[in-house]
């Protein structure tokens, strides 16, 4: 790879496959979740492929928070038993994503350790807290698009450091979208990064088509609008909820007649804020708004 040119977007996604800790799992958790037969263990067998997932499955389900003074449990489906399967899922989604990041980096964009998880996870409760509103969209995929929807930046984050001046030089001479000015130094952008590896990981097609067009949803297949117009809302509360934004954030192009075509009206928006707020401070806690995130 010459040092004069940006890596090229195959590149890129060859250095971030290559990286461990990948959210490759997730797709199994998906499948596995949407049969009706799946049990306990089914779920247990899956988790038990990561030890170090498996770990904080057991650790989480014996917390203050979830034991209650009951008995210690001692194997993952026994965890998986007492979380529940939206928990479990909430949980390795999110730990997964998280150590990701710790691998790959994130201080490209001037990030503090966590912020991506940060605003991974704002975005992530905030489409789950619209599609339950809505019933347009399962709340369980709208989550997960939150969550997996920026993956792409942490891959040009981890190849492409020494052309984030380039970008910001850019930035600060065009103005607009952040995405724009990617393209024009590197010939593509973060989206469209991960929207490939969200293909290369098997991830569901729905999903890969909302990493790609999370911040031009109108540009997207028929069948992906309502899982975008309910994400591309989410990616606004986030941002205006303030966790984990990075520099790319404070330049996001809100596309307000589309939201306004699927019924996301300002104040409908208004009020979803303080339901993201109390479920992102529980699950945070005192990691809501600085330092790393551990599981």
């Amino acid at each position: 790879m010459s040092s004069l040119r940006p890596p090229s977007l195959d590149e890129v996604c060859e250095l971030a496959l290559r990286l461990p800790c990948s959210p490759a799992l997730l797709p199994r958790l998906i499948t596995v979740l949407q049969d009706n037969a799946t049990g306990a263990e089914d779920i247990g067998e899956i988790i038990r492929l990561d030890p170090a997932l498996a770990a904080a499955t057991l650790r989480v389900a014996n917390s203050a928070y979830f034991a209650s003074g009951s008995e210690p449990v001692e194997t993952v489906a026994e965890a998986v038993v007492r979380l529940g399967l939206r928990e479990i899922f909430r949980l390795a989604a999110l730990a997964l994503v998280n150590r990701w990041e710790n691998v790959s980096g994130h201080g490209a964009y001037h990030g503090e350790p966590g912020d991506f998880c940060r605003h991974a996870l704002c975005t992530a409760l905030a489409a789950e807290a619209l599609a339950e509103a809505s019933e347009r969209v399962d709340p369980q995929t709208a989550y997960t698009a939150g969550l997996v929807c920026d993956m792409g930046k942490l891959a040009v984050a981890h190849a492409c450091g020494p052309f984030f001046p380039a970008i910001r030089l850019e930035q600060e001479r065009v103005g607009g979208p952040w995405m724009r000015s990617e393209r024009s130094v590197l010939g593509y952008d973060h989206a469209q990064v991960g929207a490939q590896l969200l293909h290369r990981w098997n991830f569901p097609p729905v999903l890969a088509a909302a990493a790609e067009f999370c911040q031009k949803p109108a540009l997207a297949p028929a069948d992906a609008l309502p899982l975008l117009a309910h994400l591309h809302a989410a990616k606004y509360l986030a941002i205006s909820f303030g966790p984990g934004v990075g520099e790319d954030g404070f330049h996001f192009e809100l596309n307000e007649a589309f939201l306004l075509e699927w019924g996301f009206t300002p104040e409908f928006l208004q009020e979803t804020l303080p339901v993201v707020l109390e479920r992102a401070t529980a699950r945070l806690r005192d990691k809501l708004t600085y330092g790393p995130v551990v599981f």
